[in-house]
């Protein structure tokens, strides 16, 4: 596990790179190749080290084809970014603890969990699985174009939406999850939920024959006819898990499900005012650290692995 002393110390922060990204010995980022020979250090980064390939003639160094590659700050400040992200910090809160301008913090956390979004490995789901949506207000801040749009004014107070259901459209646009009982979860923003658009998802995602459990909402209503198991719980009439079998434990719910969307909840409220565009990142993040199941300190290694990965 990685220490907070590891972190803030350039040395250690490259070391802990090649150990994660080579586990097994360096290799060519352009080739895969193993027949590496050391070419001395960068010239604006001592701990930073070239090497050049014995079977491509490709130069590279440690952070070359990486998240890492290309930026003004060093790699210990990304590094202690993304670990804060795992703690689940605000922009806000990061830029007081980095002591860097709020931008700048933005555009890194903005490029971490568009990395992770593009690597991490598609979900799929079997067995026993919940399916159900929630809806999260989410505008357009910090785009006053897209907001003209719409023809209103900013608004200078929190965006409030409409009770019930929405749609992107109506800036509540829903979120929708399948879980795996006992597995991983799938999450999805979407601009709307009728059947054209979640059977897709569905179908990529899920395998065929699997049990579904959902709520009483009309758009599962054709499962069966996609090769699916299907019970459904009725919420409308107060009832939230039924026992079909006998046998004393309710199975039939969607309680797993909803027990994500109140931690999906929580780990929105640092993030005050998300629009619409990073929304999809900010779920993105939170599927993949949920389905690592880790938290704190635990957590950077896994988000360093997957985001230091061969392309």
């Amino acid at each position: 596990m990685l220490s907070i002393q590891q972190l803030i110390d350039d040395a250690k922060c490259y070391e802990t790179v090649r150990e994660i990204r080579w586990p097994d010995g360096v290799r060519c980022s352009h080739c895969d190749s193993q027949k590496i020979t050391k070419r001395g250090r960068h010239n604006t980064d001592k701990h930073r080290q070239r090497y050049s390939c014995g079977n491509c003639a490709c130069q590279f160094d440690d952070l070359s084809r990486t998240i890492f590659e290309g930026h003004h700050q060093p790699l210990k400040v990304w590094i202690l970014c993304l670990y804060f992200m795992g703690l689940n910090l605000s922009n806000r809160q990061i830029t007081a603890e980095l002591d860097l301008n709020k931008d700048d913090v933005q555009r890194m956390t903005e490029q971490l969990r568009a990395g992770i979004m593009s690597k991490k490995k598609p979900v799929n789901l079997s067995g026993e699985v919940e399916f159900d949506e929630v809806y999260v207000v989410a505008g357009h801040k910090g785009q006053p174009n897209r907001v003209a749009q719409r023809g209103r004014p900013g608004r200078r107070r929190r965006l409030k939406g409409k009770r019930g259901r929405g749609t992107a459209t109506t800036e509540k646009p829903p979120i929708f999850g399948m879980v795996q009982r006992g597995g991983q979860v799938a999450l999805q923003m979407l601009e709307n939920v009728p059947q054209v658009t979640i059977r897709p998802l569905i179908k990529t995602i899920v395998a065929v024959g699997t049990q579904i459990y959902t709520d009483e909402y009309n758009i599962y209503h054709r499962l069966k006819s996609w090769g699916y198991k299907h019970k459904t719980v009725n919420h409308s009439q107060g009832e939230y898990a039924r026992d079909e079998d006998g046998d004393g434990f309710h199975e039939v719910h969607v309680n797993t499900m909803e027990g994500i969307w109140s931690l999906l909840r929580s780990w929105l409220r640092p993030h005050r005012g998300i629009s619409q565009d990073k929304l999809p990142l900010y779920i993105g993040f939170f599927e993949f650290t949920h389905n690592v199941r880790q938290r704190g300190q635990a957590l950077l290694p896994s988000l360093l692995r997957l985001l230091l990965a061969t392309p």
